[in-house]
């Protein structure tokens, strides 16, 4: 008896070890040792999905292991920003997110995330500021006569936007509260639809993401009056920035930003940052995303952290002053 029990505890011992072994060895493993998801909260062809699979195919090539994108649309992003916020804190879930990450905790009354405790940041790949567009003939060419403008015929303006709540509409918004001029918000079902609408003048004015606009303007079919970005775009040179037109503080942008779940270990955090910064600097990558429109950013995890708090304070109290809904 004495001797079966013997072999039981030595059994039990020896699977201890292989466990402890085996559990010490996977700690040790480097990363990543396998396949890597990447969430994209909404449905492919949009720009944070082409972002995406661009960074997806770069840290693949790095890595050795594919990155695999997971379209999951819905909900202006909650549904796929959910999904990446209740995943294995492992490094092998990554989300990559638009601006609706910071402004979907002022839009709806509740959401399936916290900005700050669901999520570590880790950079803010690329951004693509907003402009404030105009119809050719409408006799405006700058911010500072919009307002002339209204305010020589009130509430006969509006202001094309691509939807409630997206950040150009927030823009607007933004900049109406701060000249005190009253103008509509007209907001569409879309950047396309939007910039349409002020090229065919049924809406004169609008305020629209940068990349689908560019062309326009260069065009002629569209005058650019002002961009938010801190600094003039490349893409519109000539274009003065929000600042310059004498508005400070109305900078915004439609960010592209990773997240992994929180608890991911630092050393993984610090190892995709660097990672994406290295792939983001890559004379293909910078030539291909600035064709899209987009900045190269690539903020460290803190630098993107301090961001993502600025601007959820900063949109939450805009949507709040302004009443404005998710529909």
């Amino acid at each position: 008896m004495k001797n079966v029990e013997a072999k039981y505890i030595a059994r039990c011992a020896l699977a201890l070890t292989v466990a402890i072994t085996g559990a010490v060895h996977a700690a040790d493993a480097p990363y990543p040792s396998k396949p890597v998801r990447m969430i994209v909260p909404f449905a492919p062809g949009g720009p944070t999905d082409v972002i995406a699979r661009l960074i997806a195919q770069k840290l693949s090539e790095a890595w050795g292991h594919q990155v695999v994108i997971d379209n999951r649309a819905g909900a202006g992003g909650n549904i796929g920003m959910a999904l990446g916020a209740g995943s294995a804190p492992d490094g092998y879930t990554l989300t990559i997110v638009s601006s609706s990450f910071v402004v979907n905790p002022g839009l709806y009354a509740k959401i399936p995330y916290d900005p700050y405790k669901s999520f570590i940041p880790v950079t803010n790949a690329a951004s693509s500021p907003n402009v404030f567009i105009a119809h050719p003939s409408v006799a405006v060419k700058s911010v500072q006569d919009i307002i002339a403008l209204t305010k020589s015929d009130p509430k006969k303006y509006s202001v094309a936007t691509p939807g409630v709540g997206t950040t150009p509409d927030l823009a607007a918004e933004l900049f109406k509260m701060t000249s005190k001029i009253d103008i509509v918000r007209v907001p569409f079902g879309g950047a396309g639809p939007a910039v349409t609408s002020v090229i065919a003048n049924q809406v004169p004015l609008g305020c629209v993401a940068m990349p689908p606009a560019t062309p326009h303007i260069q065009g002629g079919r569209l005058r650019a009056l002002a961009v938010t970005s801190a600094k003039r775009s490349s893409a519109l040179p000539d274009v003065q920035t929000m600042a310059e037109a004498g508005f400070k503080d109305q900078e915004s942008e439609t960010l592209q930003g990773v997240l992994v779940p929180a608890g991911t270990p630092k050393a993984i955090v610090a190892r995709i940052a660097a990672d994406i910064k290295k792939s983001m600097a890559l004379s293909d990558m910078k030539d291909k995303v600035a064709a899209l429109g987009f900045d190269i950013i690539a903020s460290t995890p803190e630098q993107f952290a301090a961001q993502v708090k600025t601007e959820v304070d900063k949109w939450g109290k805009v949507i709040k002053a302004a009443g404005i809904k998710a529909e």
